[in-house]
């Protein structure tokens, strides 16, 4: 995410590095190449020039307290800038009111709304509880009501059926009678997109919105369009009384500028970023964090919220158990280990929230790379009897030939396996016995943490 962003602004950090105090000489070039990062992430010139004086006024009346160098109190500046012109703190959805909470998505065609009203059901479904129906009011395109059906069977959500020979007002009118009537906590509208603005669309979603007086009006936009997305955001907000936006393709990092100018230009806050195409993909956007994962400090705090939804409770019981009688960890427990680290958000997404050399590692893997090497794992232990899975000493040469053949891999990759199994294995057995109780306090302070951070 912003990853050309957070290369810049790296290098502006190691320039300063090195310097006595911060003086107009030495931040001169790092305020020059601040600027160029910001304009080739596409974030518009009267942001660029307010953001930049804003940062040379500060840096140059900074007082430095004797435990700060120069750069980390560039860094602290900046960090500071970049949080303000965000807009400070996350701006969660407001549904308090009679349900059924009514939330209109709007947008370009393209822009990814659809999917997003499919990941935004599910986060409200999983975080919140909430009970959720779904419509498409887009009647020109009868693969979009597909689709959305379709995502709303994934995510475990119910969809109110629509067709394309209905009026889009009289679809979304009568899924409210419907959601009021079947005490739905939530109904999300998705409304068809143009792949540009026009007059017949803005007048057909402003009939919309009266129509169903939604709480939540959530404009979808590309951020990969840089400085489009944030003049098309502008031309929504107008026509209609919108009240957050959602950045979708986040990861795409094209001209990832979008997420540092909306706030500004619109006055909307963004509250959520969708990044991949997996259902899980949604996020909600913290400027906080960004402002850390673009000077390259990773984002702890998501990394801790990820970890533990992650986290199946009953089953890390039961293992706690298991080890503390003594009960070797066996190929059952490696693969409901890859499991929970699937529910985390994968092992990719993982690395590029951690802070330092870790994260800037996770840039260098291509992406995919690590989802499918943990899919043939999960293959190579399905091709196991149970027997094998629970006595792993048992897989001598013909039994790995067979489960090679079995699990479309090779027998080196079989023992590619079994030795990252058995580093696992060692790791465990420290934490058997007396071992699991600084396992679990380990556990405790890492949730504990959460109350050291602001923003959790």
């Amino acid at each position: 995410m912003l990853d050309n962003l957070t290369n810049r602004f790296g290098s502006v950090l190691k320039n300063i590095r090195g310097q006595a105090k911060l003086t107009e000489d030495n931040i001169k070039e790092a305020l020059r190449e601040v600027r160029l990062a910001l304009l080739e992430a596409d974030v518009a010139l009267p942001i660029v020039k307010d953001f930049v004086n804003k940062v040379k006024e500060q840096a140059l009346g900074q007082e430095i307290t004797g435990s700060l160098t120069p750069d980390q109190a560039f860094i602290g500046i900046v960090n500071d800038a970049l949080v303000d012109l965000m807009g400070k703190e996350n701006s969660s959805l407001d549904l308090a009111t009679a349900p059924p909470a009514v939330i209109l998505m709007a947008g370009l065609q393209g822009a990814g709304k659809t999917t997003t009203v499919g990941k935004l059901s599910r986060l409200l479904k999983t975080n919140q509880k909430k009970k959720i129906l779904v419509v498409s009011a887009d009647v020109y395109r009868p693969a979009a009501i597909e689709q959305l059906r379709l995502l709303a069977e994934q995510v475990g959500v119910d969809f109110f059926p629509s067709d394309t020979q209905q009026k889009p007002v009289d679809i979304a009118k009568t899924a409210v009678d419907y959601a009021k009537k079947h005490f739905y906590d939530v109904l999300m509208v998705d409304t068809a997109g143009r792949l540009a603005i026009d007059e017949e669309m803005m007048n057909e979603i402003k009939a919309l919105h009266a129509a169903v007086h939604p709480i939540e009006t959530l404009f979808v936009v590309d951020a990969m369009l840089g400085q489009d997305a944030v003049n098309t955001a502008q031309a929504f907000n107008e026509a209609l009384p919108l009240t957050g936006v959602i950045l979708t393709k986040m990861d795409g990092d094209s001209r990832g500028g979008a997420a540092l100018s909306v706030r500004q230009v619109t006055g909307k806050p963004i509250k959520f970023i969708g990044i991949g195409e997996k259902i899980n993909g949604l996020e909600p956007f913290y400027p906080d964090r960004i402002a850390s994962r673009i000077l390259g400090m990773g984002d702890v705090l998501s990394l801790i919220e990820d970890v533990q939804k992650g986290i199946d409770e009953e089953a890390a019981t039961k293992m706690a158990k298991k080890l503390h009688k003594g009960k070797g960890f066996d190929l059952n427990d490696f693969k409901e280990q890859i499991q929970q680290m699937r529910n985390m958000g994968g092992l990719e997404s993982l690395m590029s929230k951690m802070p330092g050399e870790l994260g800037q590692l996770s840039k260098q893997i291509p992406e995919g790379t690590a989802e499918k090497a943990m899919g043939h794992v999960e293959a190579i232990i399905n091709s196991m009897t149970p027997k094998e899975r629970a006595n792993p000493a048992l897989l001598k040469a013909s039994r790995k030939r067979r489960i090679a053949q079995g699990s479309g891999t090779s027998v080196q990759e079989v023992n590619k396996m079994l030795k990252q199994f058995e580093q696992s294995q060692q790791m465990m057995k420290m934490f058997s016995g007396k071992g699991m109780a600084k396992l679990m306090r380990m556990a405790k302070g890492m949730k504990g943490m959460k109350g050291m951070f602001p923003g959790m």
